[in-house]
């Protein structure tokens, strides 16, 4: 025992060291334990997180969570199949008998009424309440139901296959699992059908428990439907699509090629306090933002002995995105200016979707601020990075528009009220805001150069335990077209934080193939298939390094510097270098790995060996907090 537990608490910095020396041999805190294993994927089965959910979930948030995610949904659905059919029966009653009196005339011109006043507003509530559904649960159900198939067989027949009739397995997985979703789609539509009823008079409307009960029926037939046939029409696109494989060879250097050196990192999960917690981390967690700093030590070294073009992030740049970890980030960022004016940021869904990095099983109800405040928090972290380097895209126009910071300009005090104080009432312009600035691009300085499009492609979730879900909108990609077609000979970065397709070696468990990747990942592939030759996609996610290529395009995963790296070996990243040997075509040269040597952890009297003072200097456009005044 210390001898200052008993006595006045020494203040002489050496005294105290030598106190707290004699204390870690022990038990070293910094180093983390088993609380720190408590989600994490390496030390913990997917099936043991789960009981942990299970145990750990509230039933009335779970149940308010389901009311507004799929009960009222589809009530909005099955009511709209019946207000259709009522407005129809109206219409043609009234061709047929134009002259039946007063009451149906009164009544039709409400209908009509009603109609061009709310119509449009409810067909978006249905289009949306359709879709809700659809990214909630269809989409999902197939999804698991193919990377299931899959895992199965690569478990039983991959060693037998082999690397040449693993793209063959694939294909037969996926048309086994759509046709088996399409089957159980067809079932669910029989039983339903025997409810569902697609006309109602006017005297139904006083019965209202009948009135849910068709509904309901008429919702679960018309879905039932949709995943059968969609079920089906993504089966074949699986199987059509090329199988990924690894990249083989890299371009030769071309002396008189122009090139770009680009050092990629990806998930470095920022947490707010010295030694925090970090969710999937286990004991690496503690360590987390001690190696960030030494990673950020190492690319300054590289870009000292040979210039760096970009420092891509693509993702989870925090834990959770709490002000505390953005805070933490633009300090770490800050004291290097020369690194700062090269960094480019993209969110992750660790940034945007944890609702509680303690506690998977926690919900957030849809109408909570939380979601949309950390939307906040990430555009104002990537205005004060890159606001004045990057565009957004005026899809109206056609064209590249203003920049990043100018897009926030008129909205800066409504983020600074609704952060302040989170009323719904002002949040649906921001809403507007975040799905209008995607995608982000940062132009190539010449007709021929390299640019860079910066995607978001975090599918909105309310669960912690699911928030992985990623999604690319039909706007960002026509957003992606449209840069393209401004500079049709440049080259370009396709920069998001998802993984577009599975990797083609097996999985170690289920775990990692579900709601990992895009669920839209091939049709994205599809569409960005004319880039071919002139485009190259980076991303991160899964926290470990691919070079790999599908459909034409090369596809670069980045590993964490941050999130742990295999037994024996230090945390490390990339520097790609990217060169145009003429207008429009880009090549991938070998990279470069660089190591970032892990150092013990050492008593210093008050700061860990390792993570220096770092001065108060964040990046530009960002305010440092002033301590609180006396009256809080």
């Amino acid at each position: 025992m210390p001898r200052w537990l008993g006595s006045p608490r020494p203040h002489d910095p050496v005294t105290r060291a030598a106190d707290t020396r004699r204390l870690l041999p022990a038990l070293d805190p910094r180093r983390g334990d088993v609380e720190d294993d408590a989600l994490s994927a390496r030390r913990r089965s997917a099936l043991s997180r789960m009981g942990t959910l299970l145990v750990e979930v509230s039933p009335p948030r779970l149940a308010a969570a389901l009311i507004l995610l799929l009960v009222v949904p589809g009530l909005v659905l099955g009511f709209a199949s019946l207000a259709a059919s009522l407005w129809i029966g109206l219409v043609s009653r009234r061709i047929v008998s134009p002259f039946a009196g007063a009451w149906p005339t009164l009544v039709l011109l409400a209908v009509l009424l009603f109609g061009v006043l709310a119509g449009r507003t409810l067909f978006r509530l249905a289009e949306k309440s359709f879709w809700s559904l659809n990214a909630l649960a269809v989409q999902p159900i197939y999804t698991t139901c193919r990377e299931a198939l899959r895992h199965l067989a690569e478990r039983l027949l991959a060693r037998r296959a082999g690397a040449a009739g693993l793209g063959r397995l694939h294909a037969f997985t996926t048309l086994a699992a759509g046709l088996i979703a399409s089957g159980l789609a067809v079932l669910v539509l029989l039983l339903a059908w025997p409810r569902s009823h697609w006309s109602v008079a006017i005297p139904d409307l006083d019965n209202l428990h009948l009135l849910v009960l068709m509904a309901i029926a008429n919702a679960t037939v018309l879905l039932a439907a949709y995943f059968a046939v969609a079920a089906l029409v993504w089966m074949f696109a699986d199987a059509a699509m090329p199988h990924p494989r690894d990249l083989e060879g890299f371009a030769a250097a071309v002396p008189a090629a122009r090139t770009w050196r680009i050092a990629h990192l990806s998930d470095l999960h920022v947490v707010g306090e010295r030694y925090g917690f970090r969710i999937e981390s286990g004991r690496a967690g503690p360590c987390g933002n001690d190696r960030l700093c030494r990673t950020l030590v190492a690319i300054e070294r590289v870009h000292r002995l040979k210039p760096l073009d970009a420092i891509l992030v693509t993702g989870d740049l925090t834990d959770t995105g709490r002000s505390a970890e953005w805070a933490e980030f633009l300090d770490i960022l800050g004291a290097h200016p020369a690194l700062t004016a090269r960094v480019l940021l993209l969110p992750g869904n660790h940034d945007l979707n944890i609702v509680d990095r303690a506690n998977p099983a926690r919900l957030e109800l849809p109408i909570s601020p939380n979601s949309r405040l950390r939307r906040i928090r990430a555009l104002a972290a990537m205005d004060a990075v890159q606001g004045r380097r990057v565009r957004v895209v005026d899809q109206a126009a056609g064209r590249l528009g203003e920049t990043l910071a100018a897009a926030l300009d008129p909205h800066r005090q409504a983020m600074a009220r609704f952060a302040d104080c989170a009323r719904p009432l002002g949040s649906k312009r921001l809403a507007a805001l975040w799905a209008r600035v995607f995608p982000l691009v940062m132009s190539p300085d010449r007709p021929d150069g390299l640019g860079v499009i910066l995607l978001n492609s975090n599918a909105e979730t309310h669960f912690s335990f699911t928030n992985a879900l990623g999604l690319i909108s039909f706007a960002q990609v026509r957003g992606i077209a449209i840069a393209c077609a401004q500079y049709p000979e440049a080259s370009w970065i396709i920069a998001l934080h998802h993984h577009l397709v599975e990797y083609p070696w097996a999985a170690r468990a289920l775990s990692e193939r579900i709601g990992t990747a895009l669920v839209n990942g091939n049709w994205f592939l599809r569409r960005l298939r004319p880039l071919a030759g002139r485009a190259l996609l980076m991303h991160g996610h899964r926290h470990i390094d691919w070079l790999g290529e599908c459909a034409g395009l090369p596809i670069v995963s980045a590993p964490s510097p941050v999130m742990g790296a295999p037994a024996g070996r230090a945390p490390y990243f990339y520097v790609h270098t990217l060169a145009a040997p003429d207008a429009g075509h880009l090549r991938l040269l070998e990279p470069e790995r660089i190591d970032v040597p892990e150092r013990p952890q050492r008593a210093t009297g008050g700061r860990a060996a390792g993570r220096p003072r770092l001065p108060g200097t964040w990046p530009a456009g960002i305010e440092r907090c002033h301590p609180a005044s006396p009256e809080g």
